[in-house]
């Protein structure tokens, strides 16, 4: 073997390494976000508000009665683009970065969505609905997501070099 076949062989393990460590490995947690990712588009479906479903909270359609509240509305968007796309993106590029971005946008998610069950049972009233199934589904999707982002994306450990 040549020096420049050695150089070529010693550049190729370096890529490689360069590779492995860049990529997530999700392994079985993978399906389990999944799972997470599909039950929150279903609770998209259901009714987060009276009669109102999910994506009519995100598109400020409303219920019966027209009212929408600021906290579930951004609760629907936040839950689309951290829960939905964000983990869409990191399930299949598999970055770290995508990874941190779907963990921490996903617990503030979580917080927003529960202020929006909080806002539906305290200030509601006899006026409007409480909130619905949908909302309770999407919560708990969401925070299931958040956790394991942010157990995959803290479990990085930097390859000593």
């Amino acid at each position: 073997m040549t020096t420049d076949d050695q150089d070529l062989a010693a550049l190729r393990a370096e890529i490689d390494s360069v590779e492995r460590s860049a990529a997530v490995d999700l392994g079985f947690r993978a399906i389990v976000l999944s799972i997470a990712v599909f039950v929150l588009i279903v609770g998209y479906v259901l009714p987060w508000m009276g009669s109102a479903a999910g994506w009519q909270v995100l598109l400020a359609a409303g219920d019966a009665t027209g009212k929408v509240g600021a906290v579930p509305r951004l609760f629907a968007a936040t839950a689309l683009a951290f829960g939905i796309l964000a983990s869409a993106l990191a399930l299949a590029l598999r970055r770290w970065t995508l990874t941190w971005i779907a963990a921490l946008g996903g617990w503030f998610a979580a917080v927003d969505g529960l202020l929006a069950i909080w806002t539906r049972q305290s200030s509601a009233g006899l006026n409007s609905p409480g909130p619905g199934p949908g909302l309770i589904i999407s919560e708990i999707a969401m925070v299931t997501l958040a956790a394991l982002w942010l157990k995959t994306a803290w479990s990085r450990s930097p390859e000593p070099r």
